[in-house]
């Protein structure tokens, strides 16, 4: 079983699981690839640099002053981290980006967003031999234009992407709540297309998850099933492997 994991700086703390729950599923035969953000940290950083960034849709729009610090966060502090950690645990990982054998070819396509990518291909030259050899990839969301120009790209969007790439069995999103919330604050058990279109005609769903839902439809589409879960919550992800459903599951239909 191949799992895409899409992991948020936010759910990382002292009490969390997700890091042990995924080296004992690739311990136990699974196929887990991470994408990662680390948004919280950018943020903190370009603040600290003043360097102005602001929020179209949920994505954020960067100059070439924000993609050096976005290159540096990613790639740098919070993917060699997570590899450090996941070795610490027990596992086998390594940290690689977009740009690294091309994974993930991109295209700039709105001005008002500037150095931020459109996924065009995935290449996954590089990911089935890590996966074949029980590697866990860790995957900062970079991705390359026309093999010269990185590119910023959100993380659930290339989570997405690569498990309809790969043809994952399942997609899911780790998060700190408890899944998609309805316009009466109600957790939503499975989301339909038509449901997620309601919710962001209203306003319900909007922000961060609006990229999230997109990218949960694409890899429904292929086939995979997607998850939003609580990653805060001890063993969440090694439960719901289990059998044990929470949180949001996204259908394709």
């Amino acid at each position: 079983m191949t799992i895409v994991i899409k992991i948020g700086g936010s759910i990382l703390g002292d009490n969390d699981t997700s890091l042990q729950d995924i080296v004992h599923l690739a311990q136990t035969g699974k196929r887990p690839v991470i994408v990662h953000g680390g948004g919280a940290m950018i943020t903190d950083w370009l603040d600290r640099l003043n360097v102005n960034t602001n929020f179209v849709n949920g994505l954020r729009a960067t100059n070439s002053e924000a993609l050096e610090v976005v290159i540096a966060i990613l790639r740098g502090v919070v993917n060699t981290t997570l590899v450090a950690q996941l070795t610490q645990a027990g596992g086998r990982a390594v940290g690689i980006s977009g740009v690294d054998n091309a994974l993930i070819q991109a295209e700039q396509y709105d001005p008002d967003l500037g150095l931020v990518g459109k996924i065009t291909k995935i290449n996954n030259d590089l990911l089935s031999p890590l996966l074949d050899n029980n590697i866990i990839p860790v995957i900062a969301p970079i991705g390359i234009e026309t093999l010269s120009q990185p590119l910023n790209i959100n993380a659930d969007t290339v989570a997405g992407e690569i498990a309809a790439s790969i043809n994952a069995e399942k997609l899911v999103f780790l998060t700190d709540v408890a899944g998609i919330l309805d316009e009466s604050g109600s957790l939503v058990s499975t989301l339909t297309i038509q449901m997620s279109n309601t919710l962001k005609e209203d306003g319900t769903l909007k922000g961060g998850m609006i990229p999230k839902v997109d990218a949960g439809f694409i890899a429904a589409r292929a086939g995979t099933i997607v998850h939003i879960i609580n990653g805060t919550i001890a063993y969440s992800l090694q439960q719901l492997i289990d059998g044990n459903l929470s949180g949001t599951t996204i259908r394709g239909e």
